[in-house]
């Protein structure tokens, strides 16, 4: 019998398929509304795991019209919010945006009195940080979708282009990594002794290897009930209870609980050995399901872990697979790390019936407030996942800097390959922008940033202008309404233009109104669905000009006016948008 399977043992079992199925909500069930329909200012975001948290608008510095309607906007978009990280965020920043407002000169009292110098001047304060722009990108986001701000000035102003920074996070040098890596290894390893050590005696002693009354069997009956409740049992004033003093050694940690569980540190050093091997950020680890050995671990008998991944942000999910083939293996790893926590998982599950996470420790302070349950759960003594706090408490107490934002970066870098991301985001948000990369390659760097800047210059935008309505005098084309001929790409002797009506996205003398909205939107549908079924280079070279302005329009419409205008999808629209990709309509 393996060490494993002692914490399985005497209601201590880990087992399969813990948990119960959900039961269906009766059929009369009506969810409770996200905004509070009496005030109308109290929002109420239900995170991916249940969690709640309400958010008060009439906190904000702001008269009660622009509460509520800023409110509105935010309940409307917390049903795509899977994290309180994400509300919070987003709260927090239209508060500075309302403060910023309140302060104006003439204040405004609802959005529609909301100016483009207003916002201009807000664009001018946030843009110096890259958290000012973040600031300023997610509020305009909400506000466009407001329909009094959907056109117009204060539309324009709101859906400028907001480019990041460069970034500053730089991935450790190896040698720093190492250390980082090396320090989380003697932690854990130390701690896997540990509680190794001690299962092996409560093994021995469920076995009968210890005669009543002797020292070892004291020490099996207090691990037994360290494995049960968390702790030995003590009196009032912490003193260990005198019939296990000797046994145990003494009162404190080490010599009492932590004898079968991981504490906080230790807990995080393995996370730390965890990002480095895997390349998973904490917010994967953070809630991380225990890794189930696959039912035929091969004609060699190791076993292989089936690992759940979820991505915090967007709530993505999928599955790694690592075994254990030895004492450097990615597998060995999660065999050590099940080992660590087993005792810790077992006590959760039996207090709390379904709980599940690998990072499973005993808090050196039980009654202390969880301030974030989604990253940080308590059940009893026990706390699963890690949050900020543990990645801040490891950083000072190791010197080793941050472990998981850096170190992660430094995994993803390393490799050479995308992790949890795409292809697109590895080389935009880690390697181009990563000094310690730009340093150690910097011909190939510059040449690869060189090349950005020159595909950046020739980014197609749209260049026709919005109207709310058609202008006298204009002509209707497939895509637009036509202001001047002059002015055009291919301007004909007689007056007229030879360009292709889908070049009119392309052209400053075409205005594009609510009315073409539902055509652009099926344009822009089919020429999606087109790129799906055409080798890229024809696709590329036929249509991603014309996709990339209508991907530039959505953004200034805004999501809700885009959704709208799908809805008023005419048989016209379709017969038209059929003869401009046949080409039946182009000069």
């Amino acid at each position: 019998m393996t060490t494993t399977d002692t914490g399985e043992r005497n209601g201590r079992r880990e087992g399969r398929g813990r948990g119960r199925r959900a039961a269906l909500p009766p059929a009369d069930y009506i969810a409770p509304p996200v905004l509070d329909p009496l005030t109308g200012l109290v929002v109420r975001h239900r995170d991916r795991d249940g969690h709640t948290r309400d958010y008060d608008f009439a906190t904000l510095p702001a008269p009660e019209p622009l509460q509520r309607s800023v409110a509105v906007l935010f309940a409307a978009r917390t049903h795509g919010w899977g994290s309180h990280k994400t509300s919070e965020g987003c709260f927090r920043y239209l508060r500075a945006f309302a403060t910023f407002a309140s302060q104006r000169a003439r204040p405004p009292g609802d959005l529609d009195e909301l100016s483009a110098a207003a916002v201009k001047a807000w664009w001018e304060q946030q843009k110096h940080t890259s958290g000012g722009r973040e600031v300023f990108r997610s509020v305009a986001s909400l506000l466009r979708d407001d329909p009094r701000l959907q056109t117009g000035p204060v539309f324009e102003e709101l859906a400028r282009r907001v480019p990041d920074l460069p970034s500053k996070v730089e991935s450790y040098a190896p040698a720093e990594f190492d250390r980082i890596r090396l320090e989380a290894r003697r932690v854990f390893r130390a701690a896997l002794l540990r509680i190794e050590e001690n299962a092996h005696h409560l093994e021995a002693w469920h076995r009968g290897a210890f005669a009543p009354g002797t020292p070892g069997w004291a020490l099996g009956e207090g691990l037994d009930l360290i494995a049960l409740t968390g702790d030995i049992p003590r009196y009032q004033r912490g003193e260990v209870k005198i019939r296990y003093r000797h046994a145990v050694g003494g009162r404190s940690a080490e010599m009492t609980w932590k004898r079968l569980f991981l504490d906080r540190m230790e807990a995080t050093a393995l996370g730390v050995l965890l990002m480095a091997e895997f390349g998973w950020n904490l917010s994967v680890i953070n809630v991380m399901p225990t890794p189930k050995a696959a039912a035929d671990s091969g004609p060699d008998g190791r076993p292989t872990f089936r690992i759940p991944v979820r991505k915090y942000k967007g709530g993505r999910s999928e599955t790694e697979s690592a075994t254990d083939s030895g004492a450097d293996s990615p597998g060995r790893l999660i065999t050590q790390a099940l080992q660590a926590t087993r005792f810790a998982r077992a006590l959760a599950h039996n207090l709390t019936p379904g709980s599940d996470r690998l990072l499973a420790w005993r808090a050196h302070c039980p009654q202390r407030v969880i301030e974030n349950p989604a990253r940080r759960t308590a059940v009893g003594p026990i706390r699963l996942g890690l949050n900020d706090e543990d990645a801040a408490g490891w950083k000072k107490r190791t010197g080793t800097g941050s472990p998981f934002q850096r170190g992660r970066r430094t995994v993803v870098v390393d490799r050479g390959e995308p992790s949890q991301h795409t292809l697109d985001t590895h080389e935009r948000r880690y390697v181009l922008p990563d000094r310690r990369v730009q340093r150690q390659a910097a011909p190939v760097v510059a040449a690869g940033a060189a090349a950005a800047l020159e595909h950046a210059r020739k980014t197609v935008s749209l260049a026709a202008r919005l109207s709310q309505e058609r202008g006298p005098g204009h002509q209707e084309t497939a895509t637009a309404d036509c202001s001047s001929t002059e002015q055009g790409p291919a301007p004909l002797p007689d007056g007229g233009c030879g360009a292709s009506y889908l070049a009119c996205l392309g052209c400053e003398s075409a205005r594009i109104h609510p009315d073409h909205h539902p055509r652009l939107v099926h344009l822009h549908q089919a020429l999606a669905n087109a790129r799906s079924v055409l080798p890229a280079p024809v696709w590329d070279r036929d249509w991603s000009d014309a996709h990339a302005r209508l991907e530039d329009l959505r953004g200034k419409v805004g999501a809700g006016a885009w959704d709208r205008a799908r809805h008023r999808i005419t048989a016209a629209d379709r017969e038209i948008v059929a003869d401009l990709l046949s080409g039946d309509l182009n000069p």
